[in-house]
This record gives C-alpha cells, sequence and structure tokens, in this order.
C-alpha cells in the first residue's frame, strides 16, 4: 500500500513512521484495553503486525495494527485516534484501509473486538460474530476486566 491522502491527513503503512513514544503513550496510559502494555511489548507487537497511522503534518493523531497469516485470516486491533483529533472520520478511515488491504491481499476472514464501537466498525463492514460460542481463548490480560467492562 501506498501512503493515502484525505483532507491534508497521511495514512502510512511505513513503520519507520511511527511515533512509538506517542503509539506507547496512547495504548499503554490511554486505552482501556493496553493499561500499563510495557513499551517492549509493543515494539514487539507492530514487528510482528502490519501497522498503520495517520498523520497530520508531521505528527501522528492515530495508529492501528492487523496480525496476520497474510492468506487467511487477521485480527485488527489497537486502533486508537488521539483525542483532539476524533470525530473527523479518522478511525473509519483507518480500518476501511486496513480492510481493503487485506481483501486485496485475498485474507477472507478479519475480526476485531471493541467494548463500546460496535457502530463504528459496522460503518467498516464488522457484524456481530454469529459463532461466538465455538472459540475459546485463554485470556491473562490485566486489563480483562475492564475489556469485557465488568471494572
Amino acid at each position: 500500500m501506498g501512503d493515502r491522502q484525505r483532507d491534508g491527513f497521511v495514512l502510512t503503512q511505513d513503520a519507520e513512521r511511527l511515533d512509538l513514544d506517542r503509539v506507547h503513550r496512547w495504548l499503554s496510559v490511554e486505552s482501556y484495553w493496553a493499561t500499563g502494555r510495557e513499551r517492549d511489548a509493543i515494539e514487539r507487537s507492530i514487528a510482528g503486525s502490519r501497522p498503520y497511522a495517520v498523520h497530520l503534518d508531521r505528527t501522528q493523531v492515530a495508529f492501528a495494527r492487523a496480525v496476520t497469516d497474510g492468506a487467511t485470516f487477521a485480527w485488527v486491533c489497537d486502533v486508537f485516534v488521539d483525542e483532539a483529533h476524533r470525530g473527523r472520520g479518522l478511525g473509519t478511515w483507518l480500518v476501511d484501509s486496513i480492510v481493503e488491504d487485506l481483501t486485496e491481499a485475498g485474507v477472507p476472514r478479519i475480526l476485531l473486538a471493541t467494548r463500546d464501537a460496535q457502530d463504528v466498525y459496522a460503518r467498516s463492514g464488522f457484524t456481530v460474530l454469529d459463532a461466538g460460542g465455538r472459540f475459546m481463548e485463554i485470556d491473562r490480560r490485566p486489563t480483562r476486566a475492564a475489556i469485557l467492562g465488568l471494572s
């Protein structure tokens, strides 16, 4: 994917342009699902994923990544838009771009999880998982209660 542009914003998949300090703060401090995530874990997660970022001028304003085998499955995660730039459709643009890239790569199944933004992701074509009872997990995240809305 080459860079995409919209209204002065640039969406890129160039990992060299990530502001890792900003991504670490967003995820480990400002998100409910990754609170306390160590920077090393964030760097390793990015290295094992397809990272995406949105910039305005030279400032990163959004981030997401897709974990995928590139053939059968992808997991879209860590979608975050800086608070000052929310409400402009940047998250939808970011997720739509990821879905488009994965679709072009031939990946037929894309999942994500959200506690409270189902309506946002529905705009990008996501639906509630029909076969939820088939999925099983081991979840040792310290943020599990917050993610599930149990805290």
